[in-house]
């Protein structure tokens, strides 16, 4: 897994200072199945709402 992965989601739990992602794992879906054309087409399914 890259070992910088960046978000800049401030309200998600897994966010860091300095716009660092530290999930242990990270899970993208796209809107269209499978494929996706560009960033737009995708989700980032691993982002939970700070409490």
């Amino acid at each position: 897994m890259a070992k910088d992965v960046l978000c800049e989601v401030n309200n998600c739990k897994h966010w860091s200072s300095g716009n660092k992602c530290e999930a242990d794992s990270i899970y993208v879906v796209s809107h269209k199945g499978n494929q996706a054309s560009n960033s737009e087409e995708t989700d980032c399914k691993t982002f939970v709402p700070e409490v």
